[in-house]
């Protein structure tokens, strides 16, 4: 079985490595609602949580998956181990023969950044933890999961990442290593445009904008149903998106045979909204690093007009 009988990626075979939770699982679920397999890998199984210690577990991904109307398959596994991450690939090689769309969204540095904190004074452990964890395991997982994509022309590898290229040039994004962790996102993109451009794929870096994650909703003690009642705190909040919104993003680019034209480029799923003309589930099509720019960077009060 490869995915659903219906919908433009029936047939194809995904990868979204870091599904756990937030973009990933949106992601995985809206390439399932377009019709293909996807293999949704993390470290939370419901036998066993990572350090993140919460409920989300890969298999229930999984089953959004499914549900939505693809076929999802859990494969715990940790991108810092290389064998891990190959036995993945091999099993996807064993099954399926093909790799058509990877999603590299490893992250695990929510606990671990200390905010406006400088270098000399942030925790040397946590910030190396945290670059191990954002941009190492990109590198393990790309280098063991490109060979199986390259096997068919047309296959898409998207990073995805915290801002887009214009924003973390001209901003400081947090701390020392956050910043480094999401730029060196951005650039990975960069350089695998350069190397499977000329092979037949294309690489795409990919933000979401303000993300309605789970654990952005805990922080502000919402949920989905109820996520406006944050908004007398966090005003700016309004611009937000669900994990969804960027899952559109990438099932569009997946689906679209001109999409080499992005290779390399940074984008987001504002966007790309724009462009494809998919809406997030509430119907609207927020714009979040348009607003940043233009309403919260330049201090002006909370109105997401003209920007959702």
């Amino acid at each position: 079985m490869t995915g659903s009988s219906k919908g433009p990626l029936a047939g194809r075979v995904a990868l979204v490595a870091g599904a756990t939770r937030g973009a990933g699982r949106g992601i995985a679920v809206e390439l399932g609602a377009a019709g293909a397999t996807v293999y949704v890998t993390g470290r939370s199984t419901r036998a066993r949580r990572s350090e993140y210690d919460r409920p989300e577990a890969i298999e229930d991904t999984a089953d959004l998956v499914t549900e939505a109307g693809g076929h999802g398959i859990a494969v715990p596994a940790d991108h810092l181990d290389p064998a891990q991450v190959a036995s993945v690939v091999d099993r996807i090689a064993s099954e399926r023969a093909r790799l058509d769309i990877l999603v590299n969204d490893i992250w695990g540095g929510e606990t671990l950044f200390e905010w406006d904190r400088p270098v000399w004074e942030h925790d040397l452990d946590k910030g190396l933890r945290l670059l191990r964890l954002a941009v190492e395991t990109h590198a393990i997982t790309s280098h063991h999961a490109l060979p199986l994509l390259l096997r068919r022309p047309g296959g898409l590898v998207v990073e995805v990442t915290d801002g887009t290229d214009a924003y973390n040039r001209d901003n400081y994004r947090n701390s020392f290593f956050y910043d480094l962790a999401k730029t060196s996102v951005l650039r990975m993109a960069f350089s695998l445009g350069h190397e499977v451009g000329p092979r037949g794929a294309t690489a795409v870096a990919l933000t979401p904008g303000w993300m309605r994650s789970e654990i952005m909703l805990d922080h502000f003690g919402v949920r989905e149903e109820n996520w406006r009642d944050a908004l007398d705190r966090v005003p700016h909040f309004a611009i937000s998106e669900t994990p969804r919104y960027v899952g559109r993003a990438v099932a569009a680019l997946a689906a679209d045979p001109t999409v080499a034209r992005f290779n390399g480029q940074s984008l987001s799923s504002g966007s790309l909204a724009g462009e494809y003309g998919f809406t997030d589930l509430d119907g609207s099509r927020p714009d979040a690093w348009r607003y940043l720019v233009e309403v919260q960077d330049a201090d002006k009060p909370a109105d997401v007009t003209g920007y959702r």
